[in-house]
């Protein structure tokens, strides 16, 4: 190798340092032995990364290289063909980051069917945060820069080993020793200055693209395969614009290329991704997500086919997967969509890179380079969708994006209404302290304006506005600047949301029924976004209910099982079966999350295998935490809509509803606890469940399976008046009644139903009647009578001095004693053609309630009852010579649960599932 130093007709002026000598070739060397040039501070910072002549220094010394170049050769200018024969890849840091992912990069761009293609590479990955992190140590005067440059020339060293050897190890290697030398040299001067310049910083931290791309080029090279390498300095010149930003120069830059590929004409091209120059042949950079942009920037400048963006993901989510996880890849995106959701957070491409390829139409491909199987996401024009792709029309929004740390700003006042320059003043403010405006929303009325900045810029914007408008806010013509912290902005965002009706409310109905409160709304006239600003917390919630509501229509609903008894593990047994029949054909994906007893519970973040719950339950369960199981259910988990459903009979967790709704927490329950309880509490309820979205479910309280509720409020509802409910509504005295007859005993029926599991464990729980005021009473209430429990006289069929009795058992032995006083009732009915029948009463003409044993006439519809069936009958304005009349099984696990399946169905339906 020799080296050289370029000479200038006069010792003061600049020169650019570069790896890549072609641009050097018309220009004049001497050797490097005979050149030294001094570090002094005072000029390269000034001139940013341009070193000019000083006196000799044998201090520090950086010169020039060049490698593989004679002076003797004359080159061939070529022309550049642009057009569809190129295709341009980008290869990003993880798809380098090792020499066998270069080697896997190498094969790829090798097998690729292109006839001319151009690959732009990243540094290798972490690398240019190493680079930063160089600059931050140095300037902060942190000795360790010297180490942390001598691991970053260790590891491209240690790469190219891997990758090659022979002349070509040793020319890297050479480059390598020579820019690491000149980078410690820079670094030297920074960590004296104690700063560094933007245009400094930008050059130190290119030389990761500059070592990646040159590796990739020897490998290609060892493969067989023909191929230059670019520094895009020399090609790509850019303006910086401010705001960490720039804009290419078109013209210049295709000047330069024409000029570039005139020298080094090759049907494969190896290029440097993030690195460019100014006008002035300042080294530069794109600013982060640079290579995405440097590869767009060159299929524009080439007019290529395609661009290709190698990633490590299979190409553009509907929703961030690591948040919602059932998103799918999205087989095509318009560049309005990709610029929409890339601008909205999603990890998509950064809104630049779209700008350069819309102008010819080059579409985008997202493709995997782990899994070069999955043909990607094309980001084009909609018309190549159209034609393209027919079926993605109908998903009329593409996907949904999140953008979270973010605070509400509200200026409001009466004031404001029909003043000129109000907004201006605004947005002036916030322009002068540098903060950027997300999102903004404005009443017609002119009464208000808020608008949305990232949560570190709110206090600087909020007291700026506070100053500017400080008269205004003492004379009251502003009444408030108000910040509303912890925020988050959801986006929907698709191309077809054009013209659609309908789109925003079917968004904003799946964050209702998900309990989630909105805090501002805006849409762009070109109705391609819907944004809606939230609370924070809710973001994950909100993004999974709408992306469930849009783009599956498929109801998720994370379901917690509060006793796991008779009735909640027939309920476990019945979701079992009937589980992948919802999925498939209702489109309702029913997740079992936690099952909790008195004593242990079970939790699956994933959902419980209800195959072998109650095996898993005695391998993995633990002690049961009422608190712990409600948060693991509610909160550890990718499901908008969490369903807690109470299968006991305990007064304590009925207690709990209240908590569990204001929390958007969904409940069903067959308990009869919270809604026969103090009437304030039920009172309570039932206006927590109007006030929002949340819904408290509890057919199976009266009747089990029976739809006693729902037919009591269709009637209504649909503007009936009722005027009595009668019933036997307990499945255990309808069983006992139906049975004491042809000379039976009343002791021999109350033991054979409890030994027929009718009964309750001690059968004076069913004989005080007290469980049929409980159901009289949520009837009442129902119809819109504000009783208490206390107030429903019950006639209880437990002997008097039975009450005391120490346990069931001594009950039941002692039952007998009384048959006589049974059997004589029964008589006396008989014999006037009647049957006793226990029953509840709501007298809704009189607004009282009662529970007694009453006669009915043999053809009765009471006195038709068989078995443990039930029987209520609606008295209305309608239904006033014939009541309305519902007959069936009212008592048994399998109904019960059943009539509770029921209720998480209608809530799935509520939630947005296909009826």
């Amino acid at each position: 190798m020799v080296s050289f130093c370029p000479v200038t007709p006069q010792s003061s002026s600049s020169f650019p340092i570069s790896n890549n000598t072609s641009h050097f070739l018309r220009r004049s060397y001497i050797p490097q032995s005979q050149c030294q040039f001094s570090l002094h501070s005072s000029s390269f910072l000034r001139n940013g990364v341009n070193l000019r002549w000083e006196r000799e220094s044998p201090a520090t010394r950086i010169h020039a290289s060049l490698t593989d170049v004679s002076v003797d050769v004359a080159v061939e200018e070529k022309k550049l063909p642009k057009g569809d024969t190129w295709s341009v890849h980008k290869f990003g840091g993880t798809c380098v980051g090792s020499s066998a992912r270069i080697n896997n990069v190498a094969e790829v761009i090798i097998n690729d069917d292109s006839e001319r293609k151009l690959v732009v590479v990243s540094a290798m990955s972490k690398v240019t945060d190493m680079m930063y992190d160089l600059i931050h140590k140095a300037q902060s005067r942190d000795e360790s820069y010297k180490s942390a440059l001598d691991a970053v020339a260790e590891k491209h060293s240690l790469t190219a080993h891997d990758l090659f050897d022979g002349p070509d190890l040793a020319t890297f290697l050479s480059n390598l020793h020579q820019d690491i030398s000149n980078l410690k040299a820079m670094l030297q001067a920074i960590y004296i200055a104690g700063h560094a310049t933007e245009s400094f910083t930008d050059f130190v931290v290119g030389h990761g693209e500059l070592w990646s791309a040159q590796m990739l080029s020897f490998v290609i090279r060892k493969k067989g395969t023909e191929c230059k390498w670019m520094d895009t300095r020399e090609v790509l010149i850019v303006n910086p614009t401010g705001a960490d930003q720039v804009d290419p120069d078109y013209l210049e830059s295709e000047q330069r290329l024409d000029k570039w590929y005139s020298l080094n004409s090759s049907k494969v091209i190896i290029a440097t991704g993030f690195i460019a120059s100014t006008p002035q042949n300042i080294p530069t950079t794109l600013k982060r997500d640079g290579s995405d942009f440097s590869a767009a920037i060159m299929g524009a400048l080439f007019r290529a086919r395609q661009v290709t963006i190698w990633t490590d993901v299979d190409g553009v989510y509907s929703a961030d997967p690591r948040k919602v996880s059932d998103a799918v890849i999205l087989k095509t995106l318009s560049y309005q969509e990709a610029w929409e959701m890339s601008y909205f957070g999603a990890n998509v491409l950064h809104p630049r890179t779209i700008i350069p390829v819309i102008q010819y139409g080059i579409p985008i491909i997202i493709r995997n380079i782990f899994n070069t199987s999955a043909s990607g996401t094309k980001i084009c024009h909609p018309s190549l969708i159209e034609n393209e792709d027919k079926k993605i029309l109908k998903d009329y929004v593409k996907g949904f994006t999140t953008i979270d740390n973010l605070a509400l700003i509200n200026v409001e006042g009466t004031g404001m209404a029909g003043v000129p320059g109000t907004a201006s003043t605004i947005f002036s403010a916030v322009k002068d302290v540098g903060a950027n405006v997300i999102m903004i929303s404005q009443a017609s009325s002119e009464h208000s304006i808020c608008f949305a900045v990232p949560e570190k810029e709110v206090k600087a914007v909020a007291e700026a506005l506070e100053s500017i408008f400080q008269n205004a806010l003492y004379a009251g013509r502003l009444s408030q600047v108000a910040v509303v912290p912890n925020c988050s902005i959801l986006a929907a965002v698709g191309q077809k949301m054009a013209s659609t009706p309908g789109v925003s409310a079917t968004l904003f109905s799946a964050l209702a029924k998900a309990n989630i409160n909105i805090l501002a709304i805006a849409q762009g006239c070109s109705e391609y976004n819907v944004t809606v600003v939230l609370k924070r917390e809710d973001s994950i919630r909100a993004l999974r209910a709408v992306h469930s509501r849009f783009y599956h229509s498929q109801t998720t609903i994370a379901v917690g099982i509060i006793g796991p008894g008779l009735i909640g593990s027939t309920l476990l047994d019945q979701l079992r079966d009937q589980a992948a029949t919802l999925k498939e054909e209702s489109k309702i994906d029913l997740r079992v999350m936690g099952i909790m007893g008195s004593k242990l519970m079970l939790l699956d973040d994933s959902g419980i295998n209800l195959e072998k719950w109650r095996e898993l339950r005695e391998e993995k369960g633990e002690v049961a935490n009422l608190e712990k199981f409600l948060q693991y259910v509610h909160g550890n988990h990718f499901i908008p809509n969490t369903v807690l459903v109470d299968c006991t009979s305990d007064s304590v967790i009925a207690s709990n509803y209240d908590d569990w709704l204001r929390k958007g927490i969904h409940v069903i329950t067959p308990n009869k606890k919270a809604n026969s309880g103090p009437l304030n509490e039920y009172l309570r309820l039932r206006a927590l469940q109007r006030q929002s979205y949340t819904h408290y479910f509890y057919e199976a309280t009266v009747g089990a399976g029976l739809p006693i509720i729902g037919t009591l409020r269709g009637l209504l509802e649909t503007g009936d008046k009722i005027l009595q409910i009668e019933g036997i509504f307990s499945g255990t005295l309808s069983y006992i009644f139906n049975n004491f007859k042809d000379g039976r005993v009343f002791s021999e029926v109350v033991a054979e139903a409890k030994e027929a599991g009718y009964t309750e464990p001690d059968p004076r729980d069913d004989l005080s009647g007290t469980d049929v005021a409980r159901k009289v009473i949520i009837l009442a209430r129902e119809s819109g009578l504000k009783l208490e429990l206390s107030d429903i006289p019950i006639e209880n069929l437990v002997p008097g001095p039975l009450s005391a009795c120490a346990s069931a058992q001594e009950f039941m032995q002692k039952l007998p004693q009384f048959d006589q006083e049974f059997t004589k009732k029964q008589e006396d009915a008989d014999t006037a053609g009647e049957v006793l029948r226990y029953v509840g009463v709501v007298d809704v003409a009189n607004q009282k309630g009662t529970v007694e044993l009453r006669r009915y006439k043999k053809d009765h519809p009471f006195a038709q009852l068989s078995g443990s069936d039930n029987i209520i009958a609606f008295t209305t304005r309608r239904y006033k010579n014939h009541p309305l009349i519902i007959r069936g099984p009212g008592a048994g696990a399998q109904v019960t649960a059943g009539g509770i399946f029921s209720d998480i169905l209608r809530l799935a339906s509520y939630l947005g599932a296909p009826s």
